[in-house]
């Protein structure tokens, strides 16, 4: 049974409840004539980092319309059943039309790697549930939870990752949103190639 609407709503805003901070890769330079095209691209990475809230949000939303899925070895769509690597693959796919590895394993090469203290929604996290490193993974949704397919025999559940069974199972975390090519917003590539244009007093950088 998939999780009702008002149920994935008020679980999306509990998780987003404190904000997404999105570290963009922006260098704000200063050249030798003291021009900068900090005043270009300010507002122009402030609109990225809120297309990758946007991004992470949808990543959570759809992800929590499995919720009660049966777990199914091998398994790609909600309609056959998913495993843990065919849940985040099918969500990725349906909320940003990009394709991930197959396995959880291939999952863990991609992105960028992150500590679990700067954990963010849309990040992957990754167990040993089968005696071999990054055997399972799931999406981070905030609030030290995170969703996924467990095993044989029952359902796309939440489950939270300061549990013992995870903590001692964790294998780390890789972030896509804003690190794979395809999942940077064009905004971030957009500031990066602004124009330089003079600064008419130090004022006017702002950070």
């Amino acid at each position: 049974m998939r999780a009702s609407d008002p149920l994935r709503r008020r679980l999306v805003l509990t998780l987003f409840a404190g904000g997404l901070t999105v570290f963009a890769p922006v260098a704000l330079a200063r050249d030798a004539g003291g021009r900068t095209f900090a005043a270009t691209a300010t507002a122009t990475v402030k609109d990225a980092a809120a297309s990758a809230l946007d991004t992470a949000q949808d990543l959570a939303s759809a992800a929590l319309d499995l919720i009660g899925i049966r777990y199914k070895w091998g398994g790609n769509t909600p309609e056959t059943g998913l495993d843990c690597s065919g849940l985040v693959r099918y969500v990725f796919q349906q909320a940003t039309g990009v394709s991930l590895p197959r396995t959880a394993k291939d999952m863990s090469r991609i992105g960028e790697k992150v500590a679990t203290r700067d954990l963010q929604p849309g990040d992957l996290v990754f167990f040993n549930t089968r005696r071999f490193a990054f055997s399972h993974v799931g999406i981070y949704l905030g609030d030290n939870r995170f969703i996924h397919a467990p095993s044989r025999g029952r359902e796309v559940e939440v489950a939270t990752i300061d549990k013992s069974f995870w903590q001692k199972r964790f294998n780390g975390a890789r972030r896509l949103v804003g690190a794979v090519p395809e999942l940077v917003p064009s905004l971030v590539n957009e500031a990066l190639a602004a124009p330089v244009e003079p600064a008419s007093s130090p004022t006017d950088f702002q950070p």
